[in-house]
């Protein structure tokens, strides 16, 4: 309803808007949840399937976007708003009489990646900052002056699944000797001079942003509490779909559905599964990723798969 935000980049594409829209297999009075609002493009075409008694909660951690859905809110009725993780989706009054659907689209959107000031990429130079929030938490420049070089080797190691992390490590203790990091065009250039050119095409600081990325902004443990969250809002029938961009979070989201589609195994042949394990989800198709046109207009969707469970009754 209304036109087009003046927030609302022009050229902001949402990764998979079609796929993901298919898979929350809308209702016209059905009740959604977007967890990751970002510029609204899932969000308006989630919007154009619903009725007027239809309900879309959006969440979002990044003030920026939160300005944006409020702006839609006002002119949409149907919409609510609220600025926190999707982790605590289950804390929201609007979720407690439960959700048809919930949209989790993974990691930093392309409006973050694009603005300097907010420090997410090394393609422009900007405050080495990194949070979603900035309002709230640790910075990475904060985190890469006071975590010793066990701690930032570790966190690149398993967020950025960088091998050099410690080399790495080492030489960012050694610089802040002499002075703290605080831009972005510092970091990479550091990480550049300390490891070499690294894979072709693409640059020798790309884990390494990936991994402060991540921890800043406590993704995973997010990603897990939210899936989580999710489950247990979602009424029989309704969906669970995640867009992830990179391993560590696909990962995660196949786990949990895996483990949350699998019954408990009997403790003895012919006895029912244990007390409170049947299965919550079951897993719906295969995982999906990016159509070729798709991936022409927006190269920012190669590394994206999309998963989708659906909640099954409680076991009676």
């Amino acid at each position: 309803m209304g036109g087009r935000n003046p927030a609302m980049p022009a050229d902001h594409i949402p990764v998979m808007r079609d796929e993901a829209v298919e898979a929350l297999n809308l209702r016209s009075g059905g009740r959604y949840l977007d967890g990751t609002f970002g510029r609204g493009g899932h969000a308006r075409a989630v919007l154009a399937h619903l009725g007027a008694d239809g309900r879309l909660l959006v969440m979002d951690k990044d003030p920026a976007a939160i300005g944006v859905a409020q702006a839609l809110a006002a002119d949409d009725p149907r919409v609510r708003v609220r600025h926190a993780s999707f982790a605590a989706l289950a804390d929201w009054d609007e979720t407690t009489d439960g959700l048809d659907g919930v949209l989790l689209d993974l990691g930093v959107s392309s409006p973050q990646l694009d603005e300097a000031q907010r420090g997410f990429s090394f393609q422009a130079d900007g405050p080495l900052d990194m949070r979603m929030d900035p309002g709230s938490g640790e910075s990475a420049a904060q985190f890469l002056a006071r975590a010793d070089e066990q701690e930032i080797a570790d966190a690149l190691y398993a967020y950025g699944e960088e091998r050099l992390s410690r080399r790495i490590a080492r030489a960012v203790v050694a610089a802040r000797r002499e002075r703290p990091l605080e831009t972005t065009r510092e970091l990479a250039e550091l990480v550049a001079r300390t490891i070499g050119r690294g894979e072709p095409g693409k640059h020798p600081a790309t884990r390494t942003f990936q991994a402060l990325r991540i921890v800043v902004n406590r993704e995973l443990d997010d990603l897990a509490a939210g899936l989580e969250a999710a489950t247990r809002r979602l009424r029989p029938g309704g969906r669970l779909v995640a867009i992830s961009f990179h391993s560590l979070e696909d990962r995660l989201v196949k786990r949990f559905i895996r483990d949350a589609a699998r019954e408990a195994a009997p403790v003895r042949r012919g006895l029912p599964p244990a007390p409170g394990r049947a299965p919550r989800l079951r897993v719906i198709g295969e995982a999906v990723k990016p159509g070729q046109a798709e991936l022409g207009a927006n190269p920012r969707a190669r590394s994206a798969v999309l998963r989708v469970a659906e909640r099954l009754p409680e076991a009676a």
